[in-house]
């Protein structure tokens, strides 16, 4: 084991244990219903690709990505906040903003590069194949988390993982032991648990 990766399963080890939590283990995910509908609405975030398309107005359709400052700027409008707003909420900012100089206009935005705000994406840390943090979707699962991150390396002690979720009720973090490793490796669908938004996966690598 060289250096680099003790240093990292230390932080992590550290991580978790500054928050404090009781390491419960969360309900199996219940199975998604062919017949149920969407989820909640979409908010845009920043980096997310977003086409406006102004009725009638060709020359100030276009194509735009959020700003990492949460802003957009179109023909005619310089720094519209964009960030934590349906598509339709901000359609009928920008159909607000361009009335000075169209009259009633109508304007449809329509989300085509999915980031999310911060707050919506899942984050997963240490010993997956690609770490990174991926946009939330609606009824999203750990086996859908662990297939966007590529799995688990081979030194990843996927048992010993740990999520880290923020309750709104008591206002702080708490965390829960994962059991990836049987999730994906021996296919045990009760380690399967549903994903929230903001959650964070700390996947700890093993030592022997």
């Amino acid at each position: 084991m060289n250096w680099t990766r003790l240093l990292l399963a230390a932080a992590l080890a550290l991580a978790v244990a500054a928050c404090g939590a009781t390491h419960e283990r969360l309900p199996a995910a219940e199975f998604v219903s062919p017949a149920e509908g969407p989820g909640p609405d979409y908010i845009i975030g920043p980096l997310d690709t977003v086409n406006v398309f102004v009725w009638r107005n060709q020359e100030v359709t276009t194509t735009v990505t959020v700003r990492p400052d949460g802003r957009i700027s179109v023909p005619l409008i310089e720094d519209m906040p964009a960030t934590g707003k349906t598509p339709t909420q901000l359609a009928r900012d920008i159909e607000g903003a361009l009335s000075k100089y169209i009259r009633n206009p109508i304007v449809t935005v329509i989300v085509s590069g999915f980031t999310g705000p911060f707050a919506q994406q899942v984050r997963v840390v240490g010993e997956a194949t690609e770490p990174q943090a991926i946009p939330f979707r609606a009824n999203m699962t750990l086996l859908d988390v662990m297939i966007s991150v590529g799995g688990l390396t081979e030194y990843a002690a996927g048992n010993r993982s740990t999520l880290v979720r923020y309750n709104t009720e008591s206002k702080r973090q708490e965390e829960y032991t994962v059991r990836i490793s049987d999730l994906i490796r021996d296919g045990d669908v009760s380690a399967n648990v549903k994903i929230n938004p903001g959650d964070v996966i700390i996947i700890p690598e093993s030592f022997f």
